[in-house]
């Protein structure tokens, strides 16, 4: 895999005009672009329309966390989008994760295409020990993220969006065949804005990451292509 194929550009942005500017702008050089909540409540699956337009994958990024069922259909709506990846919350429990992908799977060998990557989100970046506290979680971040990325693994899913802090740990317990996505990646002349638990996209890679989500550092860069461009060479 290359580390072009590696970098996903997450578009973080209110309207579908500004997201369009941004993929014409760089799906030269990028392949996958997030879509996460704020645009597709604004444009809804016209994003991921326009994305596939311009030749590129969407990581549908929508953190789906709710009843079995209701996760199940969401993720079964999701497949039929025709999107390349998406996640849902590993804290949503066992019968959801396993039904997430019984959906993924069944919908994609109804439609006789190959399966969307299912990942399951661990410990959002911008959360410490303290704020798991806050809400009654004993343990601390790491101790969460493996207890929750053998779960995900357990129940069938590609594998876990989880921050650069916990590559190390989960590919020690989940092995090399286990997708890792991580976000909070911030190159060293970017500012870190909320996330608090931040990589460098150099030291993702070399930690193990599969792909890193940025946003940001590229959207809202004077010239995203050439910032886009200075990261992969980064990662190379």
């Amino acid at each position: 895999m290359t580390k072009q194929n590696q970098l996903i550009v997450a578009l973080d942005v209110s309207s579908l005009s500004e997201a369009e500017k941004l993929v014409k702008t760089l799906s030269p050089v990028v392949k996958t672009f997030k879509i996460g909540k704020e645009l597709f409540t604004s444009a809804g699956p016209e994003a991921v329309k326009m994305v596939h337009a311009h030749k590129a994958n969407v990581f549908l990024d929508l953190k789906f966390h709710d009843i079995p069922n209701t996760v199940a259909s969401a993720c079964e709506a999701a497949t039929r989008l025709g999107v390349w990846m998406m996640n849902v919350h590993a804290i949503g429990g066992k019968s959801m994760l396993f039904n997430s992908v019984q959906a993924v799977h069944k919908t994609s060998q109804e439609l006789k295409v190959p399966h969307p990557k299912i990942v399951g989100v661990t410990v959002l970046t911008s959360l410490t020990d303290a704020d798991l506290k806050e809400v009654g979680v004993k343990g601390k971040v790491k101790e969460e993220v493996e207890k929750l990325a053998l779960l995900v693994q357990q129940c069938g899913l590609d594998g876990v969006v989880a921050s650069g802090q916990e590559i190390e740990l989960i590919r020690k317990v989940a092995g090399n065949h286990f997708l890792i996505v991580t976000p909070g990646v911030r190159p060293t002349w970017a500012a870190h804005g909320d996330q608090k638990r931040i990589i460098t996209p150099k030291e993702a890679i070399e930690k193990g990451a599969d792909f890193v989500v940025v946003g940001r550092p590229i959207t809202q860069d004077r010239d995203p292509r050439v910032a886009a461009e200075k990261i992969i060479k980064e990662m190379e």
